[in-house]
C-alpha cells in the first residue's frame, strides 16, 4: 500500500491524493498517523540554550485558527489539534493580534485536555507601552488556562526595548521559559539582524521557504553561530509555492527522500538547513494536518538534494 501511494501522489494534487483510496484502507492510514510513524523516524531538534528536544514539525495559526464561536465554526480546528497532539505535535504558535486564533486555540486545548502538553508559543504583539505588553502576557496565559508560557515572542520586532525586558521578567518568575523575536517580512532582516547580534535570545523565527531563500544568506548562519533555535514560518509563502507548481508532476526522486506530496516536498526543503529547528505550516483542515506532519518522518534530503529542489522550483517560473 505505501508503495501505491507514492506512485499516486507522484501524478496527484495534494487534496486529491488525500482522498485516495476511500475505501481500499488508505484514507485510515493517513488519518492515523501514530501508527504509521512507528516505520519511519520522528524528526526532532535541539533547542540550543536549553538542550530540549521537541518534533520538528510544530503548528501555527495566523488565519486559519481565525473562526466564530459556534461548535460547527470550530470543529475542523478543533480535530486539527486533535490530530495534531496524537501524532506527537508539540510546538503551536499563536498571537494575541491573530483575530481570533489565541482565543479559539485555547478554549480548544482545554477543552481537548491537552493545553499542558502543548508547546505553547505566542507573542507580544502591540506598539504600546510595557503595560499594554504585560498585559497581554497575562491575557495569553489565562486563555491558555496555563500557569506559564513555553516561548514568547516579541512580534514582529515592533517594540524590542520595550517587551524583552518583561518577556526576561516573566522568565526570571517561571512564567515563560523562552524568549524570542519574529519578523515575516525580509525588510526586517537587517534590524532582525542587529538584535541577534546585541540581545540575548533563546529563539528567532521568521520566513523561509524554497521561494523565499533570503534569511539564508545572513540570518540562519548567524542563529547557529549564536546558539539559537529557529522556528520558521510562511513555509508555503502564503500558498504561492502550490500556485507554483499547480499541475505539475512531483518529481519521482522526491521519493529518495520519503517525499509523497509537494507540502512535504516543500517542508522538509525547510527541514534539512541545519539551523532550522522547527516549522510551523499552519492549517485548519485536518487532511493537510496530517500531510504537513509525515514531513517530519523519515529521511530528509541532504545539501546536494536541496540545490537540486531549489533548480527545479526556479525552473517552474
Amino acid at each position: 500500500m505505501r508503495f501505491v501511494l507514492e506512485a499516486i501522489a507522484m501524478k496527484m494534487s495534494r487534496r486529491e491524493m488525500l482522498k485516495v483510496g476511500a475505501g481500499t484502507g488508505a484514507a485510515l492510514l493517513l488519518n492515523e498517523l501514530p501508527a504509521f510513524a512507528q516505520s519511519r523516524s520522528t524528526i526532532t531538534r535541539t533547542i540550543p540554550s536549553s538542550g530540549e528536544v521537541i518534533p520538528a514539525v510544530g503548528l501555527g495559526s495566523a488565519r486559519t485558527f481565525d473562526v466564530g464561536a459556534s461548535i460547527a465554526e470550530r470543529a475542523p480546528a478543533k480535530e486539527v489539534l486533535r490530530r495534531f497532539r496524537a501524532a506527537g505535535g508539540m510546538l503551536f504558535d499563536t498571537a494575541p493580534t491573530y483575530g481570533n486564533s489565541e482565543r479559539v486555540a485555547g478554549a480548544l486545548v482545554q477543552e481537548l485536555g491537552i493545553q499542558n502538553e502543548l508547546f505553547f508559543a505566542t507573542k507580544i504583539s502591540t506598539r504600546g507601552g510595557r503595560e499594554v505588553g504585560a498585559q497581554q502576557q497575562e491575557s495569553s496565559m489565562r486563555l491558555w488556562g496555563r500557569d506559564a508560557i513555553d516561548l514568547n515572542q516579541v512580534h514582529n520586532l515592533r517594540g524590542v526595548e520595550i517587551h524583552l525586558p518583561t518577556m526576561r521578567k516573566a522568565k526570571e518568575e517561571g512564567r515563560t521559559r523562552y524568549v524570542g523575536v519574529t519578523t515575516s517580512f525580509a525588510r526586517q532582516y537587517e534590524r532582525m539582524e542587529q538584535v541577534m547580534l546585541t540581545e540575548p535570545l533563546d529563539f528567532v523565527q521568521l520566513n523561509y521557504s524554497l521561494g523565499e531563500r533570503q534569511a539564508a544568506e545572513r540570518l540562519l548562519p548567524l542563529a547557529q553561530d549564536k546558539g539559537l533555535a529557529v522556528a520558521v514560518n510562511e513555509p508555503f509563502n502564503v500558498g504561492r509555492l502550490f500556485r507554483a507548481v499547480r499541475g505539475q508532476q512531483l518529481p519521482r526522486w522526491a521519493a529518495e527522500f520519503d517525499c509523497q506530496s509537494w507540502a512535504q516536498f516543500f517542508l522538509k526543503y525547510i527541514l534539512a538547513h541545519p539551523a532550522v529547528t522547527v516549522v510551523l505550516p499552519a492549517t485548519s483542515d485536518p487532511e493537510h494536518l496530517v500531510d504537513n506532519m509525515e514531513a517530519g518522518l523519515g529521511r530528509l534530503p541532504d545539501e546536494r538534494t536541496r540545490r537540486r529542489m531549489e533548480e527545479f522550483f526556479d525552473g517552474l517560473n
